[in-house]
């Protein structure tokens, strides 16, 4: 099992960095770099970013490849209990999708994620991702209107899809169609960033953290 901790600014005063809020990714390939450096991924690269910020946050890095919305189901409780993130992103769905998993299945393992999430206190951060047609355009379509449900029944933010704007530049893809380059991940970071920062914003503004969560509209629909 592959997990990452992103955790900067070492040489802080003591106790600084327990006291920092704590952003938590639970992903895919996709979010836990696979074929490029670890450094350049998006998830480092929005580490780097919220080093800068005031309070600066930690980012756990909890992705693995090859993982899917049930085993994310089966990990984040645990997670949860360890870092007590104050925002979770959820990125997850795209091996189920590459596997024929039900739609519906995937649907009711990601609201049980979001569901999870929140009662452990954290603000929610939907991640959504379209899948090849091999299992022809029904499903494909089918699997990537699970996020829009989950967005509008849950009242949760979405980024309706991690790869807008990536998927189809060859030049940002790997040779495997499915990966992004390195080149692709500053362009990945700064599509989740317009949904993400109004969380983090919350936690900033509170010394204590918590609060309820707020929710921006989903955008590229």
């Amino acid at each position: 099992m592959l997990l990452i901790m992103v955790c900067l600014g070492l040489a802080a005063a003591p106790g600084t960095a327990a006291e920092r809020p704590t952003l938590l990714v639970l992903g895919d390939s996709l979010s836990a770099a696979h074929g490029i450096p670890l450094e350049a991924g998006w998830v480092a690269l929005l580490a780097d970013r919220l080093e800068r910020r005031d309070p600066p946050w930690k980012v756990v890095n909890a992705s693995v490849g090859g993982e899917t919305t049930r085993g994310g189901r089966s990990r984040l409780p645990a997670l949860l209990q360890r870092h007590a993130p104050e925002v979770v992103i959820l990125a997850l769905g795209g091996n189920d999708g590459l596997r024929g998993i039900a739609p519906d299945e995937a649907r009711d393992n990601l609201s049980a994620l979001v569901r999870t999430a929140r009662e452990a206190g954290a603000r929610v951060l939907l991640v959504g991702i379209r899948v090849p047609p091999n299992l022809g355009p029904r499903y494909a379509e089918r699997f990537h209107g699970i996020y829009h449900q989950l967005a509008e029944s849950l009242d949760v933010p979405l980024v309706p899809f991690l790869l807008e704007g990536v998927a189809l530049e060859a030049d940002m893809m790997q040779p495997d169609g499915i990966h992004p380059t390195a080149r692709a991940q500053p362009v990945m970071l700064d599509h989740v960033w317009p949904m993400l920062e109004p969380l983090l914003e919350t936690t900033d503004a509170s010394p204590a953290g918590g609060g309820s969560q707020p929710q921006p509209r989903s955008a590229n629909r």
